[in-house]
């Protein structure tokens, strides 16, 4: 297999999904728009270096970024040349192994995404399954067996040299703080092999619970299984929990898992609760949990801070960054009504921001005449004693800073964005 990862048309299209991919330097700093030149100028050694087996991979800076319960996530991040080579290997371990995943995982894969999950769930509940077996695996990426995995890996792939490797990326240190740690298990998130192989390893809890016949799915790590009764879910719940402990050889995080009905279960960011809709008793739909509201709130809060030194036609443009995602994320759920609340909100952060940049009390009254504000209407305004929040809500900007003012101005709306591609399952 080591000389299909290397075949130079391999190499390209590799190299161009780091490109990409962007992403931050590895610890030897080389940027991603420099890997050209170092290709250009090193291939020929570094793949001479892993035909005889002696290449070495370089160290993982590890970066911790924030989750949204306060606590980090570590995240690993190879260097851009050992990000290019991870992506050679992936495309050709790909071939062998993903044509035999099963239908219900859905992570991190071609033509299958976390809307497909979430339908399928909201699916199964509705037939019936309501007495879900929700597992949480204690911290999945740092638990996984090396020696579990390459087994695995050999079971298809018979190349020594690719085999040796995965191990060498596996077994490579990461630097936390300039302190350089070793690894004897786990496996980084944030290099390109890393999806992939968390797949391969949990395919073989997806064929277990295919031969049992159960309902299922599965998102990377995060999966959860649909029983007709509580007894049936106790029953699932234990087994699959020694499939893992002496299989898999993965912990599970007992405090965050157990038997839940669906109004007290969330999956990838939804939550589900019941359809009072005609005809439709014991039905449910999806909805979006509240810290997730809360979070795109307080993102999109951060942007429209009236202290932040942006130009508004730039302040639309990080605006969209932040919520395009997020509506595109849960657009199969019921978010319509908070939808329209959160663009009216936002609309008055930013008449507040423009308010607060028209600064002088004479280019305020200026300003309020020209959008049509009578004089001495606007030289009251002007001077008023009311706070700027309270300025930005009030009809003297609502009828002057319209709607139609801003969308001429770049603004486009939540609720607009959404409509365009509102799904069939509303």
């Amino acid at each position: 297999m080591i000389e299909k990862v290397l075949q130079p048309k391999n190499l390209y299209r590799a190299y161009h999904q780091v490109v990409r991919n962007k992403g931050a330097s590895g610890v030897d700093g080389m940027k991603v728009s420099e890997l050209k030149s170092y290709i250009d100028g090193n291939r020929k050694a570094v793949l001479t270096s892993i035909l005889n087996r002696m290449y070495v991979p370089r160290a993982i800076r590890g970066v911790e970024i924030p989750k949204s319960n306060g606590k980090t996530r570590l995240l690993g991040v190879p260097t851009v040349v050992d990000r290019w080579l991870q992506q050679a290997v992936n495309q050709q371990l790909a071939i062998r192994f993903e044509l035999d995943f099963e239908a219900e995982s859905y992570g991190f894969r071609p033509r299958k995404n976390l809307h497909q999950a979430v339908t399928q769930s909201l699916k199964n509940i509705n037939d019936g399954y309501q007495d879900i077996v929700d597992i949480d695996l204690k911290g999945f990426f740092d638990e996984v067996q090396h020696y579990k995995l390459l087994q695995l890996i050999y079971n298809k792939v018979k190349c020594p040299t690719t085999l040796w490797l995965i191990r060498k990326w596996l077994r490579a240190p990461i630097q936390i703080n300039g302190k350089l740690h070793k690894r004897r298990k786990g496996m980084p998130q944030g290099s390109p092999l890393s999806p992939l192989l968390s797949n391969i390893l949990l395919d073989e809890l997806d064929k277990y619970l295919k031969e049992k016949g159960l309902k299922f799915v599965r998102y990377a790590d995060d999966f959860s299984i649909y029983a007709k009764s509580k007894a049936d879910a106790k029953k699932i719940g234990n087994e699959v929990y020694l499939f893992l402990k002496n299989k898999l050889d993965l912990p599970i995080n007992r405090a965050k898992s157990g038997i839940r009905r669906p109004n007290n279960f969330e999956l990838l960011g939804h939550g589900f609760v019941p359809t009072y809709k005609k005809g439709e008793k014991g039905k449910y739909q999806l909805v979006v949990k509240k810290e997730s509201w809360e979070n795109l709130k307080r993102k999109l809060k951060a942007v429209t801070k009236k202290t932040m030194p942006y130009s508004f036609e730039f302040r639309l443009h990080k605006l969209k960054e932040v919520w395009m995602g997020w509506v595109n994320n849960y657009r199969l759920a019921s978010i319509h009504h908070k939808l329209k609340q959160l663009d009216e909100w936002l609309r008055n952060r930013l008449r507040y921001c423009i308010w607060h940049d028209w600064k002088k009390l004479e280019r305020k009254r200026k300003n309020l005449i020209r959008l049509g504000v009578k004089q001495g209407q606007a030289y009251a305004w002007s001077r008023t004693r009311m706070g700027g929040w309270g300025v930005a809500q009030s009809p003297i900007l609502g009828t002057t800073i319209t709607l139609s003012r801003l969308k001429k101005k770049g603004y486009e709306s939540m609720m607009d964005y959404y409509l365009k591609f509102k799904p069939e399952i509303q």
